[in-house]
């Protein structure tokens, strides 16, 4: 098997002397033309190459399926285990010694991180960094929240179609991902705040040339880590999970923080569902002033000080002694760092932008297993609300009918959206924030209430409640709701009630019946049979647990 590996190895040119012995490297590339967002990987990992090299390791990169947010249908996350099984797979099948992960991308996170938890070798992250700021008319614009403002604003006729398209480019004008607090941006805070990346990298702009600096230092670093044996589940503890959840709060992270959070500790085995999201993370400071929940951008953060400086703001609230992959705590990590060089991007922990924004956790007759809300992101006068439901069965019974002016609906109601949950779209789109119907926005009317079984973009805003659980297309309580039925909304009791009797829901359920499954064949169709609800992560269940990085016979 060693003339095997070694001879087909060098008809690359690699010299005998890169066969004696030394740690081999992957560096687990997602970059794709499809993944925007992760389009500049190749020049990253190139500068992790460099730093493998230096530090005496053997650099393999290879590719692994990349989940485009923008252009994948029906959505990313339907294919996020997916790419999980090929990292797995990948990582463990072939003969190195420890994995950089390159990533950016909302679910390429994720995804990556769950496969290689599974496997347990020393990793590292390496993230891609968000795009510069938008400059559009003299004004910043965030990538995603922006859209949503502009939308509404082209729906109310306040700017014109060629303003709506000139945005395109001024929003999105470097390389990188959302430059917002979007999924992909939390992600990157989610992975520094555990540990899994060098201190300092998770806001540097996509373009900025410290970012291929801590590149090279990470191809350095992850050859050292296999010398020490530091493997994942080393650094992915019960401890650094609660770190990561109270950070999340207070950079106003997105709601699905949780169930990508969630899976990871599925995979590594650290027991944490979605009560501990709520009792560790709601009561939590927002300290970040950045989009969807303030007015900064992710560019900004970096300049204000970056992580480190909400970590340094944080230190009495977290574990700042648990190891990260410099070998080195949080603790250690930041000594001369976490300045904060901008208070009105960075608060001060006693003075806060907002005194608790953590996500809440609701539950009801309406969620047994729970939904979730982000209430830095939400309108406070509709934190408690009563309304009557207007009901949308489907995504394209919304698309045919929320602009309908005979609609009957207003400003009180509460909008739901069925089967858009795990099974029922399938995937769970991000599809919650429903823009509000025209003839609303005409009145001026900006937010609503509005409960989905699915999920909403990192960058969106608005009263939303999601990942409602069991979802409509298993039977679950929202697929029973109709037309009429008044809902309560009480946030600070952490409840969502369907005001409709057990016995009247009783039979209602006799009467439903499921909606067809979306899927007969492949990935999807084993999907939909095998995927959990979003209160366990979404992950499905033979996946949940690890196999290890052993694989006992050769393939000759």
């Amino acid at each position: 098997m060693g003339l095997i590996y070694r001879s087909w190895m060098k008809n690359q040119g690699m010299p005998e002397d890169m066969f004696d012995g030394r740690p081999v490297i992957g560096i687990c590339n997602t970059w794709s033309e499809l993944t925007p967002c992760n389009a500049h990987l190749r020049d990253i990992a190139e500068s992790v190459r460099r730093g493998v090299l230096e530090a005496g390791g053997f650099p393999v990169e290879f590719p692994i399926m990349s989940l485009g947010e923008t252009l994948l249908k029906p959505t990313a996350m339907l294919f996020r285990n997916l790419a999980s099984m090929d990292t797995e797979e990948s990582i463990r099948g072939n003969p190195i010694d420890g994995v950089v992960l390159l990533t950016g991308c909302d679910k390429t996170t994720p995804s990556t991180l769950m496969g290689a938890a599974s496997v347990d070798l020393p990793t590292i992250v390496v993230q891609g960094g968000p795009m510069l700021n938008g400059k559009y008319k003299g004004h910043d614009i965030g990538s995603g929240t922006s859209v949503w403002k502009l939308t509404e604003e082209l729906k109310r006729g306040e700017i014109s179609y060629a303003d709506y398209t000139e945005v395109e480019s001024c929003m999105s004008r470097s390389p990188g991902h959302c430059m917002t607090m979007g999924t992909a941006s939390t992600m990157a805070c989610m992975v520094e705040s555990l540990g899994m990346s060098l201190t300092g990298g998770a806001a540097i702009p996509a373009v900025d040339a410290r970012r291929k600096r801590l590149a090279q230092l990470s191809g350095r670093r992850i050859v050292d880590m296999v010398k020490e044996d530091l493997r994942i589940s080393k650094i992915l503890t019960r401890d650094a999970f609660e770190n990561a959840i109270k950070v999340n709060a207070a950079i106003g992270g997105s709601s699905n923080f949780i169930i990508h959070l969630t899976a990871i500790a599925g995979r590594i085995g650290v027991d944490l569902n979605l009560e501990d999201f709520d009792e560790i993370g709601s009561k939590m400071p927002l300290l970040l002033n950045l989009m969807p929940s303030g007015k900064f951008l992710m560019e900004d953060f970096y300049y204000a000080g970056g992580l480190p400086a909400i970590l340094k703001q944080m230190q009495s609230e977290l574990n700042m002694d648990v190891i990260t992959v410099s070998g080195k705590s949080h603790k250690e990590n930041i000594e001369g760092s976490g300045v904060n060089y901008n208070k009105e991007v960075i608060y001060n922990f006693d003075e806060p932008l907002i005194p608790e924004a953590g996500i809440v956790v609701l539950k009801g007759n309406l969620a047994i297993n729970g939904a979730v809300i982000k209430p830095s992101a939400a309108t406070p006068e509709l934190m408690q609300h009563r309304g009557r439901a207007v009901v949308f069965e489907n995504i394209e019974d919304y698309h045919a009918r929320v602009d309908d002016p005979n609609l009957d609906i207003d400003e009180t109601c509460v909008m739901v959206l069925k089967s858009v949950g795990p099974v029922g779209y399938p995937g769970m789109p991000e599809v919650g924030n429903m823009v509000l119907p025209k003839k609303l926005l005409d009145k001026g009317v900006i937010d609503m209430v509005r409960i989905s079984d699915g999920r909403m973009s990192g960058t969106a805003y608005g009263t939303v409640i999601l990942h409602v659980s069991p979802e409509s297309a298993i039977g679950g309580a929202l697929g029973l709701v109709e037309n009429g039925d008044m809902i309560e909304l009480d946030v600070a009791g952490k409840r969502i009630h369907l005001e409709v009797s057990d016995q009247e829901l009783a039979e209602r359920r006799s009467n439903w019946k499921q909606p067809e499954l979306m899927a007969s064949r492949g990935y999807v169709n084993m999907y939909v049979k095998h995927v959990q609800q979003a209160d366990k992560g979404a992950d499905l269940d033979f996946l949940v647990g690890s196999s290890g990085s052993k694989v006992t016979r050769d393939s000759h």
